[in-house]
């Protein structure tokens, strides 16, 4: 199907998605980039992040004609395969349910938070959710226990949050300020270079402590009476009401001050509200014998490829030379099973190790 005729509405020739489709926008002219960079910073609050004279990218690249260097970056991270792969990957349970978040979700859900602040106080909102929808990419399957299994492998030990910007994302060619934003999300990191990376570190903390609690709920491991008096009275106990408090905050952080920061009312529930989810959800005995189990699968598959190299699903470029066992061959082999899903991850362990069912991590079920 084309399309239908247009029956002589319009002097060009076109075609429209509905027969009776009337959907009208009006004479004015499309917006190119150089005109909408010149309103972003016309519009944006004065320590915003603009995209002119922004875009700088370790392989230079003509500008795009309609899009921002950032919406760009955002483009591509959507798009790219490292971000399908969340999809896959452990959030807090291996193999969550319907209901239950993975990777993905919880980007979606920090982008959400995120861009629901940098809107509020007038920062740059495509550099905001091209860094929330990366910032998780350089997670291995297992949750956070593959950083634990890959740190002997890499020097300096393995952060995610680098891991994926230096390395993950690499080939997506983007630019300094979204890399540096995924690179120092976390709160162990150096601060980011923009208000944009600042507004995603707290969007990361406040959407993933009030979805991990809605989930443990869900499966029945708390309820929302065991809430600390300080996180129920300042912020509720549904999601909903959680988020809106936090996100405000923020906001109200950056009226009083003109950094971004959280008020300290709600920030010491924040604090008390991550403090109840490590622990009664992240280290309860069921979850850290989780991690146990994703650290064994995890680390027996590096040190299979790395024993042998060549056997890597890697470009031959990479693999020259390249010899069992090296520190190359293990950085390798950490690319690879660090890329996987957990589910590719698991099947893996059985098929190509033999490793039993038993010893496998399971999931909430």
């Amino acid at each position: 199907m084309t399309g239908h005729r247009d029956r002589g509405r319009s002097a060009t020739a076109v075609r429209r998605a509905h027969a009776e489709g009337s959907a009208t926008v009006g004479t004015a002219s499309p917006a190119d980039r150089e005109a909408r960079e010149e309103r972003e910073d016309r519009t944006m609050a004065s320590g915003a992040t603009r995209a002119v004279g922004a875009g700088n990218r370790a392989l230079e690249e003509e500008p795009d004609p309609w899009r921002t260097c950032f919406e760009r970056d955002r483009d591509r991270i959507l798009h790219g395969t490292a971000f399908r792969r969340l999809a896959g990957k452990t959030q807090v349970f291996v193999f969550p349910d319907d209901h239950q978040r993975t990777r993905m979700t919880h980007a979606l859900e920090v982008a959400q938070v995120a861009v629901a602040i940098s809107r509020a106080i007038g920062l740059n909102v495509a550099l905001t959710e091209a860094i929330a929808l990366g910032h998780d990419c350089g997670h291995g399957p297992g949750g956070h226990a593959s950083e634990d299994a890959f740190s002997p492998y890499v020097d300096g030990g393995y952060d995610h949050a680098v891991w994926g910007a230096d390395v993950v994302l690499e080939p997506l060619n983007l630019c300094t300020e979204t890399l540096d934003g995924i690179r120092n999300h976390s709160w162990s990191r150096p601060a980011p270079s923009t208000p944009e990376g600042e507004v995603v570190s707290w969007a990361d903390r406040i959407a993933y402590v009030c979805h991990d609690f809605e989930d443990a709920v869900h499966v029945g491991i708390t309820t929302p009476d065991l809430l600390p008096p300080v996180v129920a009275e300042r912020c509720g106990t549904r999601r909903s009401q959680q988020l809106g408090a936090f996100i405000a905050g923020v906001v109200d952080g950056v009226e009083a001050t003109g950094e971004v920061c959280m008020s300290e009312p709600l920030a010491e529930a924040l604090g008390e509200f991550r403090r109840f989810d490590y622990d009664h959800i992240y280290m309860r005995p069921a979850s850290v014998e989780q991690s146990h189990s994703v650290i064994r699968v995890l680390r027996a598959l590096v040190e299979h490829h790395a024993d042998r190299p060549n056997s890597l699903p890697r470009p031959a470029r990479l693999l020259r030379g390249v010899d069992p066992g090296s520190p190359e061959a293990f950085r390798q082999a950490v690319t690879y099973v660090g890329g996987m899903t957990d589910r590719f991850a698991f099947n893996q362990a059985r098929t190509l190790l033999g490793w039993r069912t038993a010893d496998l991590p399971v999931g909430i079920g």
